[in-house]
């Protein structure tokens, strides 16, 4: 499969995934999917609470579900996608929650922000440089 059929597999797997978030305070339904070396893919969706501040975000559940699932590692790509006009980047927590899956494979996955119309690719360590993470208590 193309790298571009499997960029769109991924895209439409958070959408589909925004599909079924719980965000009746925002309005803002999140989906994420993150694609693993062997093909995996995981899906998150944002999950509200009635106590703002206990909300999850899509790409933090996908994390939770794929170490859940016994992944530590071989995080190739993440999508993530939203309402609005632009595309969306993960919020800064994510970033962190990311990154941490992702060292422990020692890989730098491309995170697809995903609008309506483009798609911005770029790195995780571009949006999170000099990153803390498991190296970084050795």
């Amino acid at each position: 499969m193309s790298a571009e059929k499997r960029d769109e597999g991924l895209i439409a797997a958070a959408r589909a995934a925004a599909d079924r978030s719980y965000s009746p305070y925002s309005n803002f339904p999140v989906g994420a999917a993150l694609r693993f070396d062997d093909g995996t893919v995981v899906t998150g969706t944002n999950i509200e609470n009635a106590s703002y501040g206990l909300a999850l975000c899509a790409e933090t559940v996908a994390v939770s579900k794929a170490m859940a699932e016994g992944r530590r590692g071989g995080l190739e790509a993440v999508a993530v996608t939203g309402p609005g006009a632009h595309p969306i980047t993960p919020c800064g927590r994510c970033r962190q929650v990311l990154n941490e899956l992702a060292q422990l494979g020692d890989t730098d996955p491309d995170i697809l922000c995903v609008g309506p119309g483009e798609v911005h690719r770029v790195k995780l360590s571009a949006l999170l440089p000099a990153a803390f993470g498991p190296a970084s208590l050795d």
